[in-house]
């Protein structure tokens, strides 16, 4: 009653703020423009094409440059969190394309949004209905706003569905989990009032450093693109959200991992970029109907991407066929002069990005410069006003077809408060918790481990979760560290914890080219650790990295474990109780040491809100791991460059005598509890023509005694071809739950034009020859071969 209440007062207030229109609201449709008739926009039966065509005929220029820029929201540029009389004066009386982040809670790094529009999910959905009702109802063409939000592991909201980390779901190589994982994301979004999400991303890992790992789905194209159009189906699955794919393009190969202002010039030889990193873009546009793209800082060859007609319009339109609006990454328009210094200043910047294609100026600033400098380029003659309508006809398509003309408001708070978070989104949470967690290694059969013993955690990370509540996913919802996930698992009694050192030591970074022995403090931690240890039967030591030492922002110089962690390692290892260690963190780890010295070790990444019980579940029997690595490990930072997939023997060390060689685990690695069989590949279509496929199956079994997971991955490699191609790609990947002496057969079908190169005349064809065709349990574990031939 009370939460009522208030907002009967709050919603008197509001009415008295502005005029009220007369009823707009009828059976089956809304007055928009408030003129008592049906116009053809305003018909929810008519096409989307004529909608649009009448609502741009009737739109002013003011009402269409307002429908070319972001406005943030409360807290960021936004200063109200509801309408207000002084809306009737902003620029954006006119209408607004998208109002970003609204009330879901972030407004900094460390900053939170603790006020009931944000953290009340019956006054969020109020105030967003609000927020949307001013567009509607106090606007001339009553233009409905996009509301867009992050979602990379569950939507950005002050309470929803955490799931893990991007990285983490690759490392599942689950089409259907990641279908899950979007769908859930869209309905709890639209539930909450966004109606487009700033996901997948369609970025492809190339430096092991890079701060933003976590947000990627892996180094390998194929797995991006695959499981971004599973992403990006979830959620626009019945046009609940559009879903916006970041960031086009060339934009994770940064020169030495760079982050912050260093945002430009990367070093890629152009087939890579074809091959690479624009594979997961193509794939995602045409196979799922991509609705949204958004467009990076960078420039390649010199050319700012935000600035370019090849690559926001001939590359993404003409080539990959996208029918979305695009929406500039934050400053990208503004570097075109700031940074990048093609244009001499931001009104030239606005006429070369729009004119390139771009659709939206994402930034956190106010919209007012862009959509006046805007006006001043068609009043002038600069800008023609067929280019200006192609733009906003692309932003309105979008709001079109996800119904914001039609049902712009949210209907029911309480059913909101019933699907976000429940218990069955986080059932499918955690076990996509549980699937992405990969057995690096398992010597002698240390793992799992058994409960009747005394158990000691020890590690930095044993009590950090800060993964699971920061930036673009939700921010306060429920979670278990590891720590808490092992105790929930054997009891308080049987378990000990020790800090043993911080994550990183007092000079870090400084301490990554100056290490420093500890200090009393540090040395005494350790101790304690110590003492811990020697009164357990085993220990479980929680290493690696966390979002002090990693993310956006925070790319590395080392891939050493900071701090003192690997002295603390050490210092365990040496009192001869069984150890395992798990490691948390996006970045790979040069943990040689750790490699050479501890039997058992587990990659959690960033397991999610319950990565606590996933954890515990792995260590312990309760769940068999199937996760696979979806990044090289390499020993050292030295080795860097190193990825999959590599042209041949470029990752070679054979006639090396000067160097350690070898990777500490290749793309594709993890193990398992049991052991799986490969047997009957067969190559049912030995020969294909270009436009064809080739079918193959095999058989799996699992021979082991426990229940698991595998997953199969298919690998290509062209024998002999025009321009070199790399050792081996990765086709076709299934993961797959066999029972002890289950077997199963997998089919799997290569169109032929996923073979194909770009050619000495760099055209992109599909030439004749032999293919061999590799199936395995990593990139470099395979267990059959055969091949084909393309006539």
């Amino acid at each position: 009653m009370r939460f009522q209440s208030i907002v009967v007062i709050i919603f008197i207030l509001t009415l008295t703020s502005f005029t009220t229109p007369p009823s707009i609201y009828r059976k089956g449709w809304i007055d928009l423009n408030k003129n008592n008739k049906k116009d053809i926009y305003e018909d929810p039966t008519q096409s989307i094409e004529a909608r649009v065509n009448d609502l741009l005929s009737q739109m002013n220029l003011n009402e269409k440059t307002c429908q070319m820029a972001t406005l943030y929201g409360w807290k960021r540029i936004l200063k109200d969190s509801l309408p207000t009389p002084d809306w009737k004066n902003k620029i954006w009386k006119d209408g607004i394309a998208n109002i970003d982040e609204h009330l879901n809670g972030f407004v900094g790094w460390t900053k939170r949004d603790e006020s009931k529009f944000a953290a009340d999910m019956n006054y969020h959905v109020w105030a967003m209905n609000e927020t949307q009702r001013f567009f509607i109802e106090q606007t001339r063409l009553g233009i409905p706003v996009d509301f867009t939000n992050e979602g990379i592991r569950g939507i950005e909201a002050y309470e929803a569905t955490g799931f893990p980390t991007q990285l983490n779901m690759g490392m599942t190589w689950n089409k259907s989990l990641i279908y899950e994982m979007g769908k859930i994301t869209g309905l709890e979004a639209r539930a909450l009032g966004y109606t487009n999400v700033y996901a997948p991303i369609l970025d492809v890992a190339r430096d092991q450093r890079w701060g933003r790992l976590e947000e990627v789905y892996g180094e390998d194209p194929f797995l991006v693109g695959t499981l971004g159009v599973q992403m990006a189906k979830g959620l626009q699955q019945n046009n609940t959200v559009a879903a916006t794919a970041k960031h086009f393009a060339v934009y994770s190969a940064n020169k030495g991992a760079r982050e912050g202002l260093a945002r430009t010039d990367p070093q890629v030889a152009p087939r890579e970029v074809e091959d690479v990193l624009l594979y997961p873009f193509k794939k995602v546009i045409k196979e799922a109907d991509l609705q949204g793209v958004m467009s990076s800082y960078n420039d390649y060859d010199g050319i700012p991407v935000t600035g370019s007609k090849y690559w926001l319009t001939d590359r993404l339109r003409t080539d990959f066929g996208f029918t979305g609006y695009v929406v500039s990454d934050s400053d990208a328009l503004e570097y075109l002069y700031s940074k990048h210094r093609i244009a001499g200043n931001l009104k030239e910047a606005v006429y070369q990005a729009f004119m390139a294609g771009l659709n939206v100026r994402t930034t956190f600033d106010k919209p007012d410069s862009i959509i006046l400098y805007l006006r001043e380029l068609v009043n002038e003659g600069r800008m023609p006003i067929d280019t200006l309508n192609n733009r906003v006809r692309s932003v309105l398509k979008v709001k079109f077809k996800m119904g914001l003309f039609d049902q712009p408001y949210v209907k029911d708070a309480k059913a909101t408060r019933k699907l976000v978070n429940n218990e069955a989104h986080q059932e499918v949470a955690l076990q996509a918790s549980r699937e992405s967690i990969v057995l690096l290694k398992n010597k002698d059969g240390v793992l799992p481990l058994q409960k009747g013993k005394k158990v000691a955690v020890i590690g930095p990370n044993a009590t950090d979760a800060d993964y699971a509540h920061t930036h673009y996913g939700p921010l306060h919802s429920p979670s278990v560290n590891i720590l808490q996930g092992i105790v929930q698992k054997l009891g308080a009694a049987n378990v000990q914890y020790s800090k043993g050192c911080d994550l990183v030591d007092q000079k870090w970074p400084e301490s990554e080219l100056l290490p420093e022995e500890p200090n009393a403090a540090e040395r005494k931690q350790i101790d304690s650790a110590v003492t811990i240890a020697k009164q357990s039967e085993q220990v479980i030591l929680v290493l690696g990295g966390n979002t002090k030492t990693a993310g956006e922002n925070k790319s590395r110089i080392s891939l050493d474990l900071t701090g003192h962690q690997l002295l603390l390692a050490k210092e365990i290892v040496k009192i001869g109780k069984p150890v395992v260690v798990v490691f948390i963190g996006a970045q790979p780890i040069s943990f040689n040491w750790i490699d050479k010295n501890v039997k058992g070790i587990v990659y959690a990444g960033y397991p999610g809100v319950k990565g606590g019980i996933a954890v515990a579940d792995v260590l312990f029997g309760d769940y068999n791991p199937g996760g696979k690595i979806t990044l090289t490990f390499p020993r050292s930072v030295g080795q860097i460059p190193m990825n999959f997939p590599t042209k041949p023997n470029a990752q070679s060390d054979a006639g090396e005598h000067a160097k350690a060689k070898g990777l500490l685990y290749p793309f594709g690695h993890g193990l398992s509890y049991t052991n799986f069989q490969y047997s009957d590949l067969k190559v049912i279509t030995p020969e294909i023509n270009v436009n064809g496929s080739v079918q193959l199956s095999l058989t799996v079994k699992n021979i082991g005694a426990r229940q698991g997971d595998e997953v199969v991955q298919l690998y290509i490699r062209d024998e002999v071809s025009s321009v070199t191609t790399y050792e081996k790609i990765l086709r076709g990947f299934e993961r797959v739950t066999l029972k002890p002496n289950e077997s199963k057969t997998l089919n799997f079908s290569v169109p032929a034009h996923e073979l194909a190169l770009w050619n000495r005349e760099m055209k992109q064809v599909v030439e004749p020859g032999k293919f061999t065709v590799m199936l395995g349990s990593s990139s470099e574990n395979i267990r059959l071969k055969d091949s084909f031939v393309v006539k």
